[in-house]
């Protein structure tokens, strides 16, 4: 999985304050193995890391020729 904060809705928001991200990459970009992934949803799960609160922006609209 790939964690690009330069293309996330939440960055400068109070949930962005509070997403994983910011505590492993300091708001930048990383890329995550599926077992890393699965283990940092457990952690927050369980309430002792924060979530990871990445929302996608929409991709630029193609335009047709």
């Amino acid at each position: 999985m790939l964690i690009d904060c330069d293309t996330c809705r939440m960055q400068n928001t109070d949930a962005c304050a509070d997403c994983v991200v910011g505590h492993l990459v300091d708001g930048g970009t990383s890329e995550l193995a599926d077992d890393e992934f699965r283990a940092l949803r457990i952690l927050a799960e369980e309430g002792m890391i924060p979530r990871l609160r990445l929302v996608p922006r929409d991709p630029p609209a193609t335009r047709s020729a």
